[in-house]
């Protein structure tokens, strides 16, 4: 078989829904094209090929398949089938295993997932699980630069990588947006218990992005300082410059989480705020009932004597004398601006 031709595919045992692709390349960054899993130790025996594998939530076989083609170590194969790993980087041998947290909006919710790398001199495996975009336009612009992907699998690295970030930048960008829109409803006259919600579920959401976003500035910092039989110097400004982009990322999610908790504050105080206007304007409507309340009590009292008795200008004068005592207070809580 002329390895330097494209190998057919045939039937594989994997299901085709966790092999998204399985691509050989040439050393000079050409495609040599699709192939089986079982082909893949032929491919390799070729010098300068290097093969791209994808898959989307493998099962155990199909892992156990690709540990016997390159040699991966046992506790990378364990934690790629587990999932629910922490952001990382290992190193086994001369090979890395790296994992990255993902995120993608499905619905207007914010989901989580993951991404395992395994590269090595003559691979790249990415494994994807949960919410997760496919990396197929990282592969398809890795291809349209072949005179870097001759570089070998550290530029599918990049690609990954690079791609895995940019597409958080327009998740923080919705969340701002949204946060315009809710402005309305913090200083509106209402008080709605939903925007409150919506503020603190937001801010829970950047908290758990951050988390997932923080670490990886320490990868790619890795990356770019370290493993010289890996990553090649002319690489190391390209993730360089996905460092960049991370820590962009990330103080975008600071910010964003400030703003989020002042906005909380700002509408919490203004409900405050018209609650105590509510209570001064109870308390002075409450002030003026009192006073004729109290005049009028020595009424109920029994003297035996009383003004109204012997006096027929009494009536009109307690009148005039409870009409003057309200109008005092309801000017002075005007003046005062309770009312």
């Amino acid at each position: 078989m002329n390895l330097l031709t494209p190998v057919p595919v045939a039937p594989s045992s994997a299901p085709q829904s966790m092999v998204v692709n399985c691509i050989a390349y040439r050393k000079d960054g050409s495609r040599i094209g699709d192939v089986t899993l079982d082909a893949i130790s032929d491919i390799l025996q070729q010098d300068g090929t290097f093969v791209w594998v994808g898959l989307h939530e493998p099962d155990e076989a199909l892992l156990l398949k690709l540990q016997e083609e390159f040699g991966l170590h046992d506790l990378a194969i364990e934690d790629a089938h587990n999932a629910h790993e922490r952001t990382k980087i290992e190193t086994y041998g001369d090979s890395l295993f790296v994992v990255v947290q993902t995120a993608q909006l499905v619905s207007g919710n914010l989901a989580f997932g993951e991404t395992h790398i395994f590269m090595g001199p003559r691979y790249l495996v990415s494994v994807r699980h949960g919410a997760s975009l496919s990396y197929a336009p990282a592969r398809r612009t890795c291809e349209h630069t072949p005179d870097l992907l001759a570089l070998g699998p550290s530029y599918a690295l990049y690609a990954i990588l690079d791609f895995i970030v940019d597409n958080l930048l327009p998740i923080v960008r919705d969340f701002r947006e949204e946060l315009q829109q809710l402005e309305q409803d913090i200083f509106a006259e209402t008080f709605k218990r939903s925007t409150v919600r919506r503020l603190y579920d937001m801010q829970r959401d950047l908290m758990t992005l951050r988390l997932a976003v923080a670490p990886l500035q320490d990868i790619i910092s890795q990356l770019v300082r370290l493993h010289p039989s890996l990553i090649p110097d002319e690489l190391r400004a390209y993730f360089r410059d996905v460092y960049d982009h991370v820590f962009r990322v990330n103080e975008s999610i600071s910010a964003m989480r400030e703003m989020l908790g002042a906005a909380i504050n700002v509408n919490l105080s203004l409900v405050t705020f018209g609650q105590n206007e509510v209570m001064k304007k109870l308390a002075g409507w409450a002030a003026m009932l009192a006073a004729p309340t109290l005049l009028t009590s020595w009424y109920g009292m029994n003297f035996a004597h009383m003004p109204e008795l012997d006096k027929p200008w009494a009536y009109p004068a307690i009148i005039v004398l409870m009409a003057c005592t309200v109008g005092g207070i309801f000017v002075g809580l005007k003046r005062a601006k309770w009312l």
